[in-house]
């Protein structure tokens, strides 16, 4: 209908005319309150972000004369840190002359990657920054759709 009916009968309806698809040809226009339409987007786009998972790095460190029971605490809390949907960085921390062993904190770090394959996939290797040596896990199957509550 030409354009001037529409106006006039968005008029007497009072309500907004929207034109949805501008490239078409003739142009399509919709009559609907252009207020509620912009409340009801925000709102879907809020509902969306809500559902949305931040993933979070957390850091466990440990040190090159860590007992068996530690090593086996620290890789449950990273594999329950896993299961959340974090990306886990496991530190070896040196100290003193404990640094001229880095073989020591390479096992260590290859043990924990070995124990948590089923949960985790290796994002960074291990490597050597100064006196910590750091290497990043991140989830092997991040739960789809699962919120974070922090």
């Amino acid at each position: 209908m030409p354009l001037q009916q529409a106006v006039q009968i968005a008029r007497e309806r009072s309500v907004d005319l929207v034109e949805v698809a501008p490239t078409a040809d003739p142009p399509v226009c919709r009559l609907l309150d252009y207020g509620r339409f912009r409340y009801e987007q925000a709102k879907k786009e809020r509902e969306s972000r809500k559902s949305q998972h931040t993933s979070l790095l957390r850091e466990i460190r440990i040190r090159p004369k860590i007992d068996e029971h530690d090593i086996d605490f620290k890789t449950r809390t990273a594999r329950k840190l896993l299961a959340e949907g974090d990306k886990v960085k496991v530190s070896v921390v040196f100290r003193g002359r404990e640094i001229t062993h880095p073989h020591l904190g390479r096992g260590l770090l290859d043990r924990v990657a070995n124990e948590l394959q089923d949960v985790s996939g290796i994002e960074k290797p291990a490597a050597l920054e100064g006196r910590h040596m750091t290497m990043i896990l991140a989830p092997a199957h991040p739960k789809a759709g699962e919120a974070r509550s922090k």
